[in-house]
């Protein structure tokens, strides 16, 4: 028999799948076509030129493990910089307002350009965060009962303007700047005793290069190619930076068609941190895009590595599904990532489009993960 917990989750998913396809039904409802709405139609007093293809301005009502409840209003935007432009991936930006019933509050704007003939992509996302969290320590052997409740506000600045320098293959400048403030803790407890950095709040400011071979098809939700990037992102004094470290990541990514518009996708990513990292930007598992199941955090160290599976499944109208699986650890050094109490997450979801054209995607996914870490997730484009 399922536990209670387990009904609980069902009703919370069904739930939200029924508040998220009536919203969204009524937003696509105005365009007899079943496009999304174009902007002439919006309800909203927006004026944008010819070359924005769809804007498509949703309320929003979610969950997940780390904010309970959400609610507040997400827009998203397709575009090209030129018009009828047929060869250059669509640019897209979204923006996002929620507030939750633990009373988080987030506040962002990202998206990626692609400039005529993906001579230049920019890279961006802004954010402002006054944000309950929870902290176990660090380590990949945190117990659940370590659990502690603190408070910081965030603002987030990452931009990643990219130059093709050959076929698909970028170079690029990294630019990422966090003011961290009003941190609230309890005294005495894991943020003393592990004499976490940054526990009294900070700002840092860092500067880095990236080299990016990227060769997927579609901006969203890509059928074929992959990508493969590195960058490392320096953190110092002379850039006003209150800690000095460096940090070095590493994605890969593959999507390869399989059976009549079905897709197995792939991903490797890897955080690394050498020097003294901030609360804020140590590695972790968990969250949205990241070992689903997991709370985001709930396993953080300087040094993480993941590796997870998804398929994708298209069904009928605008609906697909997904199955997903994933491992990953964490460590304070490189050699500690092993598979001594590996993490491992897996679970499946739901794909409603958006926009059938742009392969935009709202998805709804529920995770389990390694204990009885659990969670329902909804967000508006893939986990990668």
């Amino acid at each position: 028999m399922p536990s209670q917990s387990f009904r609980k989750a069902q009703y919370i998913y069904f739930l939200g799948l029924f508040c998220l396809v009536f919203l969204t039904q009524r937003a696509i409802a105005q365009n007899d076509s079943l496009k999304t709405v174009p902007v002439e139609k919006l309800p909203l007093p927006i004026k944008s030129p010819a070359n924005i293809r769809h804007v498509l301005v949703l309320p929003i009502i979610a969950r997940s493990i780390e904010t309970g409840w959400s609610f507040g209003l997400a827009s998203a935007g397709t575009f090209h910089l030129k018009s009828r432009d047929t060869t250059t991936r669509t640019s897209n930006a979204q923006a996002l307002a929620l507030y939750t019933t633990r009373k988080q509050f987030v506040v962002a704007l990202n998206g990626s350009i692609y400039f005529p003939g993906e001579r230049f992509i920019i890279n961006e996302q802004l954010s402002y965060s006054s944000f309950p969290d929870n902290f176990w320590g660090l380590g990949k052997r945190t117990a659940d009962s370590s659990k502690e409740s603190y408070k910081y506000k965030q603002y987030y600045i990452y931009l990643h303007p990219q130059l093709l320098v050959a076929h698909n293959l970028f170079l690029g400048l990294v630019f990422e700047h966090q003011r961290v403030f009003d941190v609230e803790y309890t005294k005495g407890r894991i943020f003393d005793k592990e004499n976490i950095p940054g526990r009294y709040g900070y700002h840092i400011s860092g500067l880095g290069l990236s080299v990016t071979y990227d060769n997927r098809n579609n901006a969203f939700s890509p059928d074929k190619g992959g990508m493969m990037q590195f960058w490392f992102d320096h953190f110092a004094s002379y850039l006003g930076s209150d800690y000095q470290y460096t940090n070095f990541v590493f994605d890969l990514r593959r999507f390869i068609r399989i059976y009549k518009g079905q897709v197995l996708a792939l991903q490797a990513f890897g955080s690394f941190n050498a020097g003294t990292t901030p609360l804020r930007s140590f590695a972790y598992i968990g969250g949205a895009s990241n070992l689903r199941g997991y709370y985001a955090g709930r396993f953080r160290d300087k040094d993480a590595a993941i590796f997870q599976a998804e398929y994708r499944i298209p069904l009928f109208w605008r609906l697909g599904a997904t199955g997903f699986a994933g491992i990953g650890n964490v460590g304070p050094k490189l050699s500690d990532i092993d598979f001594q109490d590996v993490k491992y997450s897996y679970g499946g979801g739901l794909r409603l489009a958006l926009n059938r054209k742009e392969r935009l995607n709202l998805r709804l996914d529920y995770g389990f993960a390694k204990g009885p870490s659990q969670g329902f997730y909804l967000q508006i484009g893939e986990a990668f």
